[in-house]
């Protein structure tokens, strides 16, 4: 598998690079690509919507300098920051066992397992993709777009203390939904670089079965 650190990127070039990687996938030019990056602040809502349980109007979003944007992925309304991991796997999942359910499922334990190295338990919830704390406090989110069996779009963990950009949101459009991260769970203030070793090691160990080469 292919794995890039894009670093702090615009949310914008992240999805035109996507897309670029998306058509390469599928044209047997480029093997499965993992990108692992930041954006500046940016709140995100779903191909099926979301906007509904955005807290604020853009005007004041533009003042304040963040972005609003509308994806192809599916899920409801997110955000994203500096201090938040964001991953983008572009993977074939036309001929891997258990398809789609199994591709979240792989995505959930690579960062159950990251949260774990940092001392934090995390899970899954049923019915609600993403990894949580516990019933109410979510510490990542997922929602990808699929375009002939190849993914993109994909999770959102949070790393860093200042989760305050979710005050906008109703988180996911879940009511009761509250934010959290690595730091505030673990009380340290973790760094991103290890976070980021962290999680490509575990996103390793759990699609090492799907690193094909291109056909």
């Amino acid at each position: 598998m292919r794995i890039l650190d894009l670093g702090l990127i615009p949310y914008n070039e992240g999805v035109e690079l996507q897309l670029e990687t998306l058509n390469n996938v599928l044209d047997g030019k480029e093997e499965n690509t993992l990108f692992v990056l930041e954006h500046p602040k940016v709140i995100t809502y779903g191909r099926q919507g979301g906007a509904e349980n955005l807290h604020v109007d853009e005007g004041f979003l533009k003042s304040q300098g963040i972005e609003l944007a509308q994806t192809t992925r599916g899920g409801n309304i997110t955000c994203h920051f500096p201090g938040q991991l964001v991953a983008y796997p572009i993977w074939r999942v036309e001929k891997r066992p258990g398809g789609m359910r199994r591709f979240f499922h792989d995505m959930e334990e690579a960062v159950i397992n990251t949260c774990a190295h940092f001392g934090v338990s995390t899970k899954r919830r049923k019915g609600h993709p993403g990894v949580w704390v516990d019933e109410s406090r979510k510490i990542c989110s997922m929602g990808i777009g699929v375009k002939r069996w190849v993914t993109y779009h994909g999770l959102a963990l949070n790393v860093g203390p200042d989760i305050s950009l979710f005050e906008m949101i109703t988180l996911c459009g879940i009511q009761g939904a509250t934010p959290t991260s690595i730091s505030r769970e673990s009380a340290n203030d973790i760094d991103m670089k290890e976070a980021k070793d962290v999680f490509i090691q575990e996103f390793r160990k759990a699609f090492a079965d799907s690193a094909v080469a291109p056909r």
